[in-house]
């Protein structure tokens, strides 16, 4: 297998709670309006990322994984890609949600997969915050205090800092909040469950469906808090990797690049990147801020050179 990266297309998502910042901050092109996700790897039949150069050029994702399996390490692919890697622009307050876990998803939402995910805060305002689980010790004590309105009680918030991460499995209760820019690596979903929308209106002043009964369904009660230990894989003046979550669904780690350094990445399967700061070169292939790639299965001591940050993300 030769070093080749593959670039991909994103594609942009349009939010009640978007922004600008895509464009500002990450020099994507982007639609007019408020723009809040840029699906930057993606699988999914709602926003699917194309792949931009080489022998691939045009070709969809989903039909790469299906029609080139041996390009992730694979004898024959089965089912969808697995992953889906976002930037996200709170410009405003995100619905409160939940998602569902895979058995769920499947016998709700026609297959779907469920959905656990993970965060890195690559930007925020000094004041910004997540919602992050709840107060509520049982179903019925969460239901009372849902029908009650009591969501400054019911609601646990936490503050948040750029380089903070957070790992949010499938049942979590969260909420991005106004005033954060996040690279989100998750499962290939589009399930979201909204708790509570602030009473808010869309563009046509009607409130957005709010899904209480399947909320409480899904919803880990009491909130149970899973805080992955950072581990230093690789602390060198060149090269600085720290692995920051390992699941069952994917395992993600920051990269810090300063200077030129040959890596061999840990598993024999594919492996996602996504550029969040500085420019460079990796297999000798210019690279900048923005930048989402997918390196081939088997790809064998990719050199890595300039000044940057990376998000990297295996299955």
């Amino acid at each position: 297998m030769d070093n080749e990266l593959l670039f991909l297309e994103p594609v942009f998502q349009s939010r009640i709670w978007g922004g600008r910042a895509l464009a500002e901050k990450f020099g994507y092109d982007i639609p007019t309006g408020n723009i809040g996700e840029c699906w930057g790897i993606s699988g999914h039949p709602n926003g699917e990322s194309a792949i931009k150069n080489g022998r691939y050029a045009g070709k969809k994702l989903s039909e790469l994984w299906q029609d080139e399996p041996e390009l992730f390490g694979l004898q024959q692919s089965a089912g969808v890609f697995p992953l889906l890697v976002k930037v996200l622009d709170a410009n405003a307050n995100l619905s409160v949600q939940v998602h569902p876990n895979d058995d769920y998803a499947q016998k709700y939402e026609n297959g779907e997969l469920g959905k656990t995910e993970c965060w890195y805060v690559v930007e925020c305002d000094e004041d910004a915050e997540i919602i992050f689980g709840h107060h509520a010790t049982s179903k019925k004590k969460a239901t009372e205090m849902i029908n009650k309105g009591q969501w400054d009680q019911f609601l646990r918030r936490q503050p948040i800092k750029k380089g903070d991460f957070f790992y949010v499995p499938s049942g979590t209760i969260h909420a991005l909040c106004k005033g954060s820019l996040i690279l989100e690596v998750q499962q290939s979903s589009d399930t979201t469950y909204r708790l509570y929308d602030y009473d808010r209106l869309d563009k046509d002043g009607n409130s957005r469906e709010l899904h209480i009964e399947k909320s409480l369904d899904v919803s880990t009660i009491p909130h149970t808090c899973i805080t992955p230990v950072p581990t230093i894989v690789i602390d060198d003046k060149e090269l600085s990797v720290v692995e920051l979550a390992s699941n069952e669904f994917f395992t993600v780690a920051k990269y810090e690049v300063n200077g030129v350094s040959v890596h061999q990445f840990r598993k024999p399967t594919y492996t996602l990147i996504s550029v969040i700061s500085g420019i460079g070169k990796i297999a000798g292939q210019h690279i900048k801020k923005g930048d989402h790639i997918i390196v081939p299965a088997g790809s064998t001591n990719i050199e890595l050179e300039g000044k940057f940050e990376m998000i990297v993300t295996q299955p």
